[in-house]
């Protein structure tokens, strides 16, 4: 991609955009057919509009709304910078312009010509006219291999079990699995601690059963994703093993590092880092003569990213399951790949109530976000692209890191040296608790979109294997309404197995709990740490261990309300969690959706987003974030709407199908409900069925 044509190449008069020329020297990705910073075109419009405010390489739109309409709201949800068309530009300004003259508020002749202009480009550029890759579309779904179906009675979930629960994934309709760890494995961090990535462990079955699934899924059109977890290796992997004993070329394989002298003579480690199962990173090795590094168990030695040969292990492991047919991976604790080397200790954090052996205890300023740990991923999404153009199929790849905006933003490389297709975005995990407000929820929403850097793609994840999940941390009365933000939300939507139908914890009592960060942590801060509660086996029906395992004896223990609270109950209902999330997949597939604008605020305590098409707003969601019950007023919201009811959560009065005809939406504590409106889509606006 080179830089961008001459003005007069670009459809511009001469006269007009020198005087802007200065602001055209980006990057131009074809993708973005009518990016706005990147037409010379419609920034001049942008200008004769009256808003001339251009910062730090993006456009103001949030102070624009702010002025005109008085709301805290979003406007253009940096569209432009995710590929979006100018449309979505225009319809904002647009709505704006006429925000502002139904407020009895004189229009200039600058902002007049505007409106003008955009009706003449509006059609030359259409929303959705950018075809979205199947990663953007599609919702990504996460199987837990241990805990979601038990083909062979021994407990514990496997390959055979994924395939035989392959027609459910189907009907729920998502459009990608990502499987957790299945690679051979002690177990003593269940899989997140390998002996050899390139083969199967025997707990969950063969390389013949990885193939079927492979074939199975593939078939139903669905795509298969891995969890790669490059980080750190087991300990009894040969790598290990050998580096133990310094055996070239594996002895550099690791991070080791020689003791620290006491004051008094006595050995210590090189620093004060610590684990995250709690005590030191690092444990000294009799053998070896050194330390090594663990971030995680003191069997997970640390992979040593500064020797190149480390690196190209690991590509060579990628292009191994690439070869098998795997569309992509999830890449596992990617914020820690590499360390300061100049092994410095690490500040306090002082924070209240954390042991000083906790790992919340310090600062991570030299374990944590380090530029080479992003370098990886570079040399990781450089090899997927390769086969990306061999397949002409995109290989995907995400990074997990638990970390600020700022950093995680990182991962998404940039035009030149891409890196993740989208880092997991968890602030719904972590910004967000019961206690929010509505005006927390919008805070953390607009404040993520207005990160986003140049042509990113946004995710959001609400679960997964190492959070509690959303039923317990919310409650189960107001997942839907969480599902609601997440699907009405611009991007990808990643689901955990079992939330889908609303699955809650299972309490695991200290003599049953397995999860070596949970032990590490002992028995008076165990609950606050384990990992079990969310693995528990999925509750597929009212049969011995919830139709999960013929065993009465399962891995962990299955959720006592199995019996009446599982999938089979809830598919058996008219209405029921599970469907109203299968209501939502379908609208990921709306132009509006992928690449409309998104306005977000609070209106009292009850979240508002609203999706905006062409002329008008098409879908207006609402949750009752408070604790009363209240009435939305429609016609005061967004006058002239007509709106019917798309879907609702189980405690909504209103119905699917309901037309608000009065224009009062009422909603109990932690309902919410997804409005169409009838006069933008038509007779019976987006309604299902």
């Amino acid at each position: 991609m080179g830089e961008l044509a001459p003005c007069s190449a670009r459809r511009v008069p001469s006269p007009v955009c020198a005087e802007f020329g200065s602001l055209f020297r980006y990057k131009f990705d074809p993708r973005w057919r009518c990016g706005i910073r990147d037409d010379p075109y419609l920034l001049c419009l942008h200008r004769m509009a009256g808003y001339p405010c251009i910062a730090n390489n993006r456009l103001c739109i949030k102070k624009v709304t702010r002025r005109h309409t008085g709301v805290s709201e979003f406007g253009t949800w940096k569209m432009l910078k995710s590929g979006a068309s100018s449309p979505t530009y225009i319809t904002t300004l647009c709505t704006l312009c006429l925000n502002r003259a139904s407020a009895g508020k004189m229009l200039t002749m600058k902002t007049s010509l505007w409106l003008l202009l955009a009706t003449i480009l509006w059609q030359w550029c259409p929303i959705g006219s950018t075809e979205l890759d199947w990663w953007q579309k599609t919702v990504i779904y996460q199987i837990y291999p241990r805990s979601f179906q038990d083909s062979d009675g021994d407990g514990v979930g496997d390959l055979r079990g994924i395939i035989h629960r392959a027609d459910y994934v189907r009907s729920v309709g998502v459009g990608s699995i990502w499987l957790s760890p299945i690679f051979k494995s002690p177990m003593v961090d269940f899989g997140y601690d390998i002996t050899d990535y390139k083969a199967i462990d025997p707990l969950f079955g063969t390389m013949d059963d990885f193939q079927e699934l492979l074939q199975v899924y593939h078939e139903l059109g669905i795509k298969v994703l891995l969890d790669l977890v490059p980080n750190h290796t087991s300990d009894e992997h040969p790598w290990f093993q050998k580096s133990v004993a310094g055996i070239d070329p594996y002895t550099d394989y690791y991070v080791w590092v020689e003791a620290k002298k006491g004051a008094n003579g006595t050995r210590e480690p090189p620093s004060n880092w610590l684990s995250t199962f709690s005590g030191s990173a690092w444990t000294w090795n009799e053998k070896r003569g050194k330390y090594y590094l663990h971030q995680y168990q003191v069997k997970q030695p640390d992979l040593d990213y500064r020797n190149p040969k480390v690196l190209d292990e690991i590509l060579d492991v990628i292009r191994f399951w690439l070869d098998k047919g795997v569309d992509g991976f999830r890449v596992d604790t990617a914020w820690t790949f590499v360390e300061d080397n100049r092994w410095l200790d690490e500040p306090r954090s002082n924070k209240s109530g954390v042991p000083l052996d906790d790992v919340d205890s310090l600062v991570h300023i030299y374990t944590q976000d380090q530029w080479g740990s992003y370098e990886v991923a570079f040399a990781f999404r450089a090899l997927l692209d390769e086969y990306t153009r061999k397949t002409n199929s995109t290989k995907f790849l995400t990074t997990e890191a638990h970390t600020s905006i700022f950093f995680n933003n990182l991962w998404y490389g940039n035009a030149t040296v891409p890196g993740s297709h989208f880092p997991f975005n968890f602030l719904f995990l972590s910004d967000v608790n019961q206690s929010s407000t509505a005006a927390d929820w919008a805070h953390v929403i607009n404040e993520y979109y207005d990160a986003l850097p140049e042509g990113a793609w946004p995710n959001w994840v609400i679960g997964n294997h190492d959070t509690h999940r959303p039923a317990t941390r919310f409650g189960r009365v107001f997942l839907d309404c969480l599902h609601f933000i997440q699907f009405l939300l611009p991007g990808t939507c990643i689901t955990y197995n079992g939330d889908e139908f609303a699955m809650e914890d299972t309490y695991v009592r200290w003599s049953e709990t397995l999860d070596p960060q949970a032990k590490g942590a002992g028995i008076d801060r165990f609950e606050e740490k384990s990992r079990d509660p969310e693995r528990s086996p999925l509750q597929w029906n009212s049969s011995t261990s919830a139709g999960f395992s013929t065993n009465r004896t399962t891995w962990l223990p299955v959720n006592p309300e199995y019996y009446s609270f599982n999938e089979a109950a809830q598919s058996g209902q008219t209405k029921s969690h599970l469907s109203v999330y299968k209501s939502l997949i379908p609208l990921k597939l709306l132009p509006v959706v992928q690449e409309g604008v998104l306005q977000v605020w609070a209106h009292g305590e009850v979240l508002v987003i609203t999706r905006a098409g062409r002329e008008q707003v098409e879908f207006l969601t609402l949750a009752n974030i408070g604790d009363f019950e209240t009435t939305v007023d429609l016609y005061a919201l967004l006058p002239a709407a007509k709106w019917r009811v798309y879907a609702s959560s189980l405690n909504c009065e209103h119905l699917e199908g309901d037309v608000i005809y009065d224009g009062a939406l009422r909603l109990r504590p932690k309902a919410g409900a997804v409005l169409t409106n009838e006069s933008a889509a038509g007779p019976g606006g987006y309604l299902r069925g």
